[in-house]
């Protein structure tokens, strides 16, 4: 599929979707989808934390947290309990059998970024982050809507 116009913007979106589907290869050996290795980083750094906080830094929808979630909590990842300072906000933590999956999921995306970064010499990996990460604030600004980053 050709690009009407923006030929950048539809370099990312192919990346971007790529990039994904990469991710996702990865990570099933660590039984977990794109998207749960992020929450799963950010509960274990912060500990336990409301289930708006992780809508509003992951950046997706509540449904979408919320089948997460209940997913994790499957497979004895998550907990959740009601915020003793507040009954009728939801607290979700890690739980102890999570703790394996740090070093899974940081395997799983080491091997990712160096699949994705493959023939990149180092200079040209530190302008890649340097671009994108102009390209983020572009859009950003833009947008008025960027998440809290992790």
């Amino acid at each position: 599929m050709a690009a009407l116009s923006g030929p950048v913007s539809h370099a990312v979106s192919r990346v971007a979707r790529l990039h994904r589907s990469a991710a996702g290869k990865a990570l099933k050996g660590v039984d977990l989808s794109p998207g749960q290795e992020l929450l799963m980083m950010h509960l274990r750094d912060r500990g336990a934390v409301r289930q708006t906080e992780l809508i509003r830094t992951l950046d997706l929808d509540p449904s979408t947290v919320t089948k997460m979630l209940q997913r994790l909590e499957q497979t004895g990842h998550v907990r959740r309990r009601p915020d003793p300072a507040d009954r009728r906000a939801v607290l979700v933590e890690a739980t102890d059998e999570s703790c394996a999956l740090h070093s899974a999921v940081r395997d799983a995306w080491g091997s990712l970024e160096e699949q994705t970064l493959a023939g990149l010499e180092p200079a040209e990996r530190a302008e890649l982050i340097r671009l994108l990460a102009k390209v983020e604030e572009n859009l950003c600004r833009e947008t008025a809507d960027c998440p809290d980053r992790c």
